[in-house]
């Protein structure tokens, strides 16, 4: 029996109030991040809104104020259409599920993925005068969570977090003292940018959507006057997207010649003397937050992108050192770049394997010798059979001949999208739940070409998108 005040029962309670229609259903959407509830909710005709439960009360009106601002100042945000204060919850504007991460990773298996990513990430920039500096009009900042201004004391919030939630659990060695030191010389050095913007404060690829050819953002709750460079580092900068470092220059210079050109007061000398400042923070905030929800809430998933961040830093650290003299922070990166356990760390958090199977119908569908059962089983049957063409009988999946044949089947582009997007919902789901084992297999007459083929073709797409451990074979070669 369902609770009569919980969060399903109450935001069906304000849909009716708000559309005098009834809720057909009510679907709990993959947890994220944050300790927010998203629900999707259906009514008539099949016409869906998001219903959110967040106990948060400062953190709710904080969104609800700032989304009808941005909205009428002409940015792309859900429309907020009922909020209930007292019991925490509101419905807002269905966007859909096509994140910027979503559209990066679809782009993976197209020979122009460079450009397509990078006009994806121009367009996202083209909206950032109207977020960042158009929005400022009228903007009421004493209604921001949970402060009005990216300050002092925020960069030192965000600097703990970091010390607090990644070195501290992972034991990297550093003087606490030489460590507050170099926080504050930080604070100060990244206080002196301009502070004359509205700051978005996590704007990154999960709250960008991409919906009906418009580019929205959600989850602006901590929205504040901030400096500019914030924003565009954590866009720029994020560790799942894995944008190259050529990508992210030409991106950087992109927005510094739309910024000029919009706005006469913009200088770019000025924005670039503290950029690489906000880089380095930005990142330090995130694996902070990659610390505490997957060391210290145990959610494993979330250790995923540490390694990708480790990558950035080491980048970072070796083309565009920290601009400021600091003592223990040079130290602090080297250890953490150079920690062999890191691998280790993210295994011992709950990694999930992954066996992924070839085999012939002729033979059967292969045995899960895990003991759980279950798991996938995908006919490969459908697309177009190398084995029925001389050249190819005596190769298999693995050689480059039966490969280039296999890519330029039209139908494979289609059957990859399916089946990968059907796995990736279950890993999900499986590492917030701790599972450690799935199953997938890929079938087809001899078990030879088209299977084993869609079988490695998963397990790479895989290795690049987690680190998890990914096991093929290939039972009939």
């Amino acid at each position: 029996m369902s609770e009569p005040f919980g969060p399903v029962n109450l935001l069906s309670g304000l849909y009716r109030t708000w559309s005098r229609t009834d809720v057909s259903s009510v679907i709990p959407l993959p947890e994220s991040g944050s300790y927010r509830r998203y629900y999707r909710i259906y009514g008539e005709n099949d016409k869906t809104v998001i219903g959110v439960y967040n106990c948060d009360d400062r953190e709710n009106r904080a969104f609800v104020y700032l989304g009808s601002h941005l909205l009428k100042t002409g940015n792309c945000v859900p429309e907020i259409y009922a909020f209930n204060p007292d019991n925490y919850i509101y419905l807002e504007e269905d966007l859909g599920d096509t994140t910027l991460l979503d559209y990066l990773e679809s782009c993976r298996e197209k020979p122009d993925m460079d450009e397509g990513i990078m006009h994806m990430y121009r367009k996202i920039i083209d909206a950032m005068p109207d977020l960042q500096v158009k929005a400022m009009k009228g903007l009421d900042f004493s209604k921001c969570y949970p402060r009005a201004e990216f300050d002092w004391q925020s960069i030192m919030w965000d600097l703990n977090y970091f010390k607090y939630n990644l070195l501290k659990p992972l034991k990297i060695h550093f003087y606490e003292q030489d460590l507050e030191e170099d926080f504050h010389t930080i604070s100060e050095y990244l206080c002196k940018a301009q502070r004359k913007s509205f700051m978005f404060r996590d704007f990154q690829s999960r709250n960008i959507m991409l919906h009906q050819n418009r580019i929205c953002f959600i989850d602006f709750q901590g929205g504040r006057k901030g400096p500019l460079q914030y924003d565009l580092a954590s866009l720029l900068f994020e560790a799942k997207t894995g944008l190259k470092p050529e990508m992210r220059e030409s991106l950087l210079y992109y927005y510094l010649e739309l910024f000029t050109r919009e706005f006469s007061w913009f200088d770019p000398e000025e924005f670039m003397k503290y950029y690489y400042g906000f880089v380095y923070l930005r990142l330090m905030q995130a694996m902070g937050a990659y610390g505490f929800r997957g060391l210290t809430e145990h959610k494993p998933v979330f250790l995923q992108s540490l390694p990708k961040a480790l990558r950035i830093l080491d980048w970072l650290v070796e083309y565009q050192p920290f601009p400021v003299s600091l003592m223990s922070i040079p130290d602090v990166f080297d250890r953490l770049i150079n920690l062999k356990e890191i691998q280790g760390v993210v295994n011992e958090s709950g990694i999930l394997t992954i066996v992924i199977k070839s085999f012939s119908y002729l033979n059967g569908i292969p045995a899960d010798r895990s003991g759980h059962g279950g798991g996938f089983v995908f006919d490969c049957r459908a697309l177009n059979n190398p084995g029925r063409f001389d050249a190819f009988k005596d190769l298999s999946g693995l050689d480059q001949p039966v490969i280039d044949f296999l890519e330029n089947d039209a139908g494979i582009p289609d059957f990859f999208t399916h089946t990968s997007s059907l796995v990736d919902q279950s890993i999900g789901n499986y590492i917030q739940r701790g599972f450690k084992h799935l199953s997938v297999s890929f079938g087809c007459t001899g078990g030879r070409h088209r299977s084993v083929f869609m079988a490695e073709k998963l397990a790479a797409y895989l290795k690049n998108k987690y680190m998890l451990n990914i096991i093929t074979e290939h039972t009939n070669l």
